[in-house]
């Protein structure tokens, strides 16, 4: 199910996203401090607590949308605070990269909700 694969994938996010931070406070560079927590936000936060939904209600995280959008909050949950790093560390030219990441999450999130409010139609 989409949803113990959201969960799996949260965990392993959030510890990369607390190990860039210690590293950052070691090295006392906060460059990359905002992709940084969006990493931690979206990435980790965000695709846990839609596991949690989709455990919750296994048969909305059975559904082929909760698919859709589980796999585009993964890409974009990683894509948005790469592309902010690659801004803010390599190349402003590469700003096209954090706006798809955005973009995807947003029709995730779009899908999201899609589901949510179907689920309480039908729960009534």
């Amino acid at each position: 199910m989409i949803g113990s694969l959201m969960m799996c994938v949260s965990v392993v996010v959030l510890l990369i996203g607390m190990l860039a931070g210690i590293v950052m406070g070691i090295q006392q560079n906060f460059l990359l401090g905002p992709a940084h927590a969006h990493l931690n936000l979206v990435g980790g936060v965000l695709l846990f607590l839609f596991g949690l939904y989709y455990r919750t209600f296994p048969t909305v995280g059975r559904s082929n949308l909760a698919k859709v959008q589980g796999w585009l909050h993964i890409v974009g949950g990683l894509l948005f605070p790469a592309g902010i790093a690659l801004v803010l560390g390599i190349s402003h030219r590469l700003e096209v990269v954090p706006i798809v990441g955005a973009l995807t999450m947003l029709a995730a999130m779009v899908l999201f909700c899609v589901l949510v409010f179907r689920t309480e139609r039908v729960r009534g």
